[in-house]
């Protein structure tokens, strides 16, 4: 019997979190922990969406009692990006170059983690 592809959780996925959706479990087969993982990708790039909307309604700066300031939602907006670059990271999926028979790296979000030397 083959295996079924797992469905987005329900209240989860605007259009791009779909489109993320779709293209990683159409490509892969993922353990439980990779799919919790890809869920809070999918919230993370929908909450970007959003946020990118409102800087394009609203604009980079918005006026304060303190005066000109950044929009807050671009302010909001890095902090996703930065979640959003750890959890693809986490999930480890080959990048595109991978075709030449090289195996995917096992690495963390700032590199390979190694024990330094022990006298």
């Amino acid at each position: 019997m083959p295996n079924r592809k797992p469905t987005l959780p329900n209240g989860t996925g605007g259009a791009t979190g779909r489109r993320l959706w779709k293209s990683v479990v159409d490509e892969y087969e993922l353990d439980e922990h990779e799919l919790a993982l890809l869920v809070e990708a999918v919230r993370t790039v929908d909450a970007l969406s959003a946020l990118d909307a409102d800087v394009q309604r609203m604009g980079v700066l918005v006026e304060s009692p303190q005066g000109r300031k950044a929009n807050p939602a671009l302010v909001e907006a890095r902090q996703q990006r930065i979640a959003l670059a750890r959890l693809l990271a986490a999930l480890r999926l080959p990048s595109g170059d991978e075709a030449d028979g090289r195996p995917q790296r096992r690495v963390g979000v700032r590199g390979p983690h190694r024990l330094g030397s022990v006298s």
